[in-house]
């Protein structure tokens, strides 16, 4: 492929969403854990590294995070597509992650709560720490945005 070319697939742009993430993750790296510029500034994000369910190979999402308790919960939003996001099928074929958080990485238990009472809980919470959170329902065309629960090992 010629350099000018960029390599596409399902119509975006691979190559720069791969860009932008380096340089989202450098910009958290940089500053504490959390980006200084752009749309995410401030947020409390993290590096959740999962194993592919299908490939076996690592894999990394990057994720806005809410807490409850000890515990780190990150919704399965997927910026309020009609799937799930490939990382929930990930955890939930092999819960064992890895979490970078605030510039520190650590081992963590992934706990998927698809529906019911806690995932209700857990979805409320998120959207009052992370009130935009509350408008992805709307946009997922009725699927339930499954919440999962991190909890540090050890």
């Amino acid at each position: 492929m010629p350099e000018t070319e960029t390599k596409t697939e399902g119509g975006w742009d691979a190559d720069a969403a791969n860009n932008w993430e380096e340089q989202l993750i450098a910009d958290m790296r940089a500053h504490g854990g959390r980006p200084s510029g752009g749309p995410l500034a401030g947020q409390a994000l993290i590096l959740l590294y999962t194993t592919g369910a299908k490939t076996g190979e690592r894999r990394r999402s990057i994720l806005t995070t809410s807490r409850d308790g000890d515990a780190i919960v990150v919704a399965g939003t997927a910026s309020g597509a009609p799937k799930h996001p490939a990382w929930l099928f990930n955890v939930e074929a092999d819960p064992n992650v890895t979490v970078d958080m605030d510039n520190a990485e650590f081992p963590a238990i992934a706990k998927v709560e698809r529906e019911g009472a806690e995932r209700d809980r857990l979805w409320a919470n998120h959207v009052q720490q992370l009130p935009w959170f509350g408008d992805y329902p709307k946009q997922t065309g009725g699927r339930l945005i499954p919440m999962v629960r991190l909890t540090r090992k050890g």
